[in-house]
């Protein structure tokens, strides 16, 4: 068990102010260990509030190291909170920073100023969603033994991390070209991190149908200048968007891991025994994508029930990879929608795609602009895409913890009408 703090920010430059506020955590001898990726979430609000409160939050969650006592913390973040200009007269208002601490170890601790674990934590997905994405299994002292992810479960709708899709590819079904060349692939992530990307995903080879193979050494000169540029302007920012890599060769992720990504995107499974070898050796977050062949071969499909063919093999290569030493705190499952099912079947996977969180892991959907949308659909981007953010607010509802679009700013403003009625 560790410490986590919960950070939050609705005035001003939102995402500069969680870095600024961690930065000066650190100065007080409170070191940040792990971030959690950024979400954005509608303000939580008292029933007389006044409009001009309902300001949307940026949250993060981070483990912290100190020396410090629980009150000294506090005592820290107070004045840190004073520094920012925190008005503390009106406690629902709009705040530059609001900072909590959220557990400290297995303790619990009930004083006049201070109250851990912090009340309310397991009923609030603003806190949870961060939470998760650092320690899924992570049990709330006094709460007996549901972990985050349950929790989570239990609540009417679980707050997504958005992934946005870059393919530096010159065959990617529906963006092949696009983003080839270093400098567009820049671009693009700069507008994907402003429109409210929580994660963003680089991959170099074509997974569509009749894609053609390539080796780890031409997926690396594709990607590898992105990758290492990206990183590094970002390494000391603490609300920066997280670097994923799709890949399905064990070269390039050991390279995208010596270069500081926080995800490994592998749509063959996580089944090359090279690939588990690496994911039990480095705390990195690995999807492991269910997937019939990769590419995909529309000829090779699944041929009973789609959900429980991939909940067998879920079950199955979960215990393989707890065997092999890896973190089920550090997998996130992928069904793989469209690798070898046919429209139906992709179908009934995204409608049953709440079930597969109650496996313990983390659940990504891909779903973005997929061939199965044709059947009802028009053929053109836009029309693929008004029906992905369709399919996408669904997947919300469900509980699905990571969604993977290619189009992140129509999401997110279509995700922001959803929240703020929903809530």
């Amino acid at each position: 068990m560790a410490i986590y703090l919960g950070l939050g920010s609705n005035l001003g430059d939102r995402r500069q102010n969680l870095h600024d506020a961690i930065f000066q955590l650190e100065q007080h001898g409170v070191r940040c260990v792990r971030c959690s990726p950024v979400i954005e979430t509608p303000a939580l609000l008292p029933p007389d509030a006044s409009w001009e409160w309902n300001k949307p939050y940026l949250n993060m969650a981070i483990e912290i190291s100190t020396e410090h006592e629980p009150q000294q913390v506090l005592d820290k973040i107070q004045t840190i909170q004073t520094t920012m200009k925190r008005d503390v007269s009106e406690r629902w208002a709009p705040r530059p920073i609001d900072i909590d601490i959220l557990l400290w170890h297995n303790d619990e601790i009930s004083t006049e100023s201070l109250t851990i674990p912090h009340v309310g934590l397991h009923l609030r997905h603003f806190v949870l969603t961060p939470l998760i994405s650092l320690s899924p299994s992570l049990t709330i002292p006094g709460r007996g033994d549901k972990t985050l992810l349950q929790w989570s479960s239990e609540l009417p709708h679980h707050i997504p991390l958005w992934m946005g899709i870059l393919n530096a590819t010159p065959d990617s079904f529906s963006d092949g070209g696009v983003n080839f060349e270093t400098n567009a692939l820049t671009n693009t992530a700069l507008q994907m991190a402003e429109h409210g990307a929580s994660i963003l995903d680089i991959g170099g080879e074509s997974t569509r149908p009749g894609a053609e193979h390539i080796d780890p050494e031409q997926e690396w000169q594709r990607i590898g200048l992105f990758v290492q540029h990206i990183t590094n302007t970002n390494r000391n920012n603490f609300a920066r968007p997280f670097i994923s890599v799709d890949t399905r060769h064990a070269d390039t992720a050991a390279k995208s891991i010596d270069s500081g990504v926080d995800y490994i995107n592998d749509v063959s499974g996580l089944s090359d025994p090279a690939m588990i070898e690496l994911a039990a050796e480095n705390n990195c977050q690995w999807i492991a994508m269910h997937s019939v062949s990769v590419p995909a071969d529309p000829k090779q499909i699944l041929q009973a029930d789609p959900v429980q063919e991939v909940i067998v093999w879920l079950e199955l290569k979960l215990n393989q990879w707890s065997k092999a030493g890896i973190s089920l705190d550090n997998i996130i499952f992928d069904p793989g929608i469209g690798f070898g099912k046919d429209p139906l079947q992709s179908l009934k996977l995204l409608q049953a795609a709440g079930q597969f969180r109650q496996h313990g892991v983390r659940l990504l959907i891909g779903h973005s602009r997929k061939s199965f949308l044709k059947q009802f659909i028009s053929e053109d981007i836009h029309g693929r895409d008004q029906a992905t953010i369709g399919a996408s607010m669904q997947l919300c509802q469900q509980g699905v913890d990571i969604i993977r679009v290619h189009n992140i700013a129509d999401h997110l403003t279509a995700y922001r009408g959803w929240s703020h009625l929903y809530g």
